[in-house]
């Protein structure tokens, strides 16, 4: 038996079990795929979940540096959605038996906009009967605002902790935005009972393997409902985009993501894991493969 199938039939996996199975490949990687397959299908079977995701605005009051939509990005178009855009697709996923639906947006911060998603969250529940699952990701709130939604009818919510590695996580902000903070945020949606939701970027500049590895155990240790991760996709008009001559290659990216993916799934057997859109960026069939 491989060093690799020792691994994965571990109990519980260290850090050094998970940067193994980071770096398999070839026939190694097919046994990481094939037994987070089983083990997918043991726990959660062959269904697959759509989420009706409404993009509500690219308005955003933060500055991280690899974000297109930061707030001192001039080139980019912004929009914001009207109540009643939203309305109309929130009505055609529940029309198409959608199970959920995902209100997203940039981070804003203000009680006109908490109670502007308030008043959404209570229209749609109002609409679809009480039947349509809401999930929100909506950045950084006090903890009275998540309350106001949860009490709305909102009941998950999704805030990447975009990397775990802190001193990394300074490379990716302005002085002003906190790690601490955003892992508060985390700790406060679990609090007040929302399925929560994290997830990181792969394949970052000044990203290792030993980091990717230590991403993972934190969303086992904080017991993450539900995860959205794949790979860094660079943009050029922010400022990480002057590091991209230290990322890894597109490729490379995506193969790290399916092994991310599929070491969590061991990990964490029974939670929800998205196959995301960035991983289609890269192949058409990203997400497929993700699934």
């Amino acid at each position: 038996m491989s060093d690799i199938s020792s691994i994965l039939f571990k109990e519980r996996l260290s850090k050094d079990d998970i940067v193994s199975l980071l770096l398999a490949e070839n026939g190694d990687s097919r046994l990481l795929f094939e037994h987070a397959s089983t083990i997918k299908r043991e726990y959660m079977g062959d269904k697959v979940y759509f989420r009706g995701l409404i993009e509500l605005s690219n308005i955003c009051r933060k500055n991280c540096y690899y974000c297109g939509i930061r707030k001192s990005n001039a080139k980019v178009s912004r929009y914001n959605l009207s109540d009643k855009e939203v309305m109309d697709a929130a009505r055609f996923a529940f029309e198409n038996r959608y199970g959920s639906i995902v209100i997203q947006s940039g981070e804003i911060s203000s009680q006109t906009f908490a109670d502007r998603i308030e008043k959404l969250v209570k229209e749609i529940k109002q609409m679809s009967d009480n039947r349509m699952g809401i999930t929100l990701s909506l950045g950084e709130q006090s903890e009275d605002v998540y309350r106001q939604w949860f009490d709305a009818g909102a009941h998950r919510y999704l805030l990447r902790i975009e990397t775990s590695d802190e001193e990394l996580y300074r490379k990716l902000h302005p002085a002003d935005h906190s790690f601490a903070v955003r892992h508060n945020c985390i700790k406060s949606l679990q609090q007040i009972g929302y399925q929560t939701g994290t997830g990181v970027m792969i394949g970052l500049p000044f990203q290792t393997v030993e980091s990717l590895a230590d991403d993972l155990l934190f969303m086992e240790n904080i017991d993450i409902d539900m995860v959205g991760m794949g790979p860094y996709i660079e943009h050029a008009d922010t400022p990480l985009f002057s590091e991209r001559h230290k990322l890894w290659e597109l490729q490379q990216r995506f193969d790290m993501s399916l092994k991310m993916i599929a070491t969590l799934r061991i990990m964490m057997k029974n939670i929800n894991i998205a196959a995301t859109t960035a991983l289609q960026a890269i192949d058409p069939v990203g997400r497929e493969k993700a699934v």
